[in-house]
Formats: structure tokens, sequence, C-alpha cells
């Protein structure tokens, strides 16, 4: 298959963009430096806080900033989008409407995913930030597929946010509660499987007994990327 270029609109956070590009790199079945997709990646750090904009109702400010990378990103020619950041999708539709240029949707394939294994009337649930949680781009997506979306209590979620924002600001993170949680969404809400919904989740070492009741939207979006950019993936997700 031929390749086609990949842009990538990182910086939230830089450590998640470097976990994705790190990612794409091991899935994609090379043996050659060739072999590989390309990329073009910005670290755009400065943009605005995806779950503040979005709480405060200052979506412009963001728009605003992510245009510029959408049209760096058009001059550069890439063929696809990929933007590792769940809350910012909730701007899916005004980003898709700035470019021709297709941005891959990392909502919707990931729960297109999860139905394809658990199919109608499934209960998933979602750890998130609060942006993204608010926001119900996964509650409308799950909808979509006939799924539930389910949410952490307020003491849970409140742990799941401290737990990205010291992930964001290079702090100890007890990996232990966040097993815990979704142990719990699992057994005590009947959840066929919990979407780790925020990249920052992406950087945590979770056990093989917890991992196998997640499903990373980054994984889903680094097996899209590559598939999109003409490359084959090495392990398609397995989980469960």
């Amino acid at each position: 298959m031929q390749k086609r270029s990949l842009g990538v609109i990182g910086g939230m956070g830089p450590m998640a963009t470097s976990v994705f590009f790190e990612k794409v790199i091991e899935n994609t079945v090379a043996n050659a430096d060739q072999e590989h997709i390309n990329m073009v990646i910005l670290n755009h750090a400065t943009l605005p806080d995806r779950t503040d904009v979005i709480i405060n109702q200052k979506e412009e400010t963001f728009l605003n900033a992510v245009v510029k990378d959408i049209k760096l990103l058009e001059t550069a020619g890439v063929e696809n989008i990929a933007i590792p950041c769940n809350t910012s999708h909730f701007f899916y539709e005004q980003m898709q409407e700035m470019t021709s240029i297709n941005i891959i949707n990392m909502i919707d394939e990931t729960c297109k995913k999860i139905h394809q294994k658990y199919g109608d009337q499934s209960k998933v649930a979602i750890l998130a930030t609060n942006g993204t949680v608010s926001s119900g781009i996964y509650r409308h997506g799950c909808l979509d597929y006939n799924m539930q979306l389910i949410t952490p209590n307020e003491v849970y979620q409140e742990q799941v946010m401290n737990t990205i924002y010291n992930i964001k600001s290079d702090l100890a993170v007890d990996v232990n509660a966040i097993e815990q949680i979704i142990i719990d969404l699992v057994d005590k809400e009947n959840c066929c499987c919990v979407i780790l919904a925020c990249t920052e989740l992406s950087c945590l070492k979770l056990s093989d007994e917890v991992v196998k009741y997640c499903i990373d939207a980054m994984d889903v979006l680094v097996e899209k990327s590559i598939e999109y950019s003409g490359g084959q993936v090495k392990d398609p997700i397995k989980w469960g």
C-alpha cells in the first residue's frame, strides 16, 4: 500500500505526544527506516488547557490557536492528521471544517472498536479529564453505537483528575488507586471495559490483571494512524 504522510498536533501534553510517537514506531511493521511512515509532529505545548476552555466556555481561544497548526500541516502536505488528546476532540467538527485533510476521530474509532467486541447494550466506563467527561463526547460516541457510558463517582473522578495533572507535572502517581477504580467500575458497575480516555493515562504502567479490562484510546489512535498512513500494524489491539 502506498505510504501517506501523517501530521500530528501534539503538545497536549508533551509526554503523551512522545508516547504516541514511540508507539507508532514500535507498532509499525518495518525492517528499515524507509518502511516507517513519514510524520510531521507539532509539539504545540502552549495550546490553551482543553478542560479550562470547555468548562469556562472559552472555545474560541483554543480554536484560534489550533487553526495555525492545521494550516502548517496543510503546507507540509500531510494526508491525515492525528491529535493525541481526547479532550480536544470536543472541537472535532470545528477542526475538521477548517481543512480538507482527514482528521482521525479518536473517539469514534475507540467506540467502534469496543462495539465490535462487546456489541449493543454494553456498559462502558471511562477514565478521563473533567473536560472530557463534562463535554459528553464519549457519551455521545457510545450512544452512536447503542452502548451506555458509566462515569466514576465524584471521589474517584477527583483521583483521576489529580493523577492526570500529577503526570503532567512530573509528580508521584498512585497507580494502585487508579487500578482500584478500574476494578470497581468493572466489578461493581458491571462494565465490560474501561476506556483510558486521557493520553496521560497511557503513560502509566498498569498490571496485566487490570490492563485486560482497559481499552486505551491512544492505542486505537496509534493503530488507525498506521493504517491510514499505509503502514501495517504489528499487533492489532487485544484486550479482555
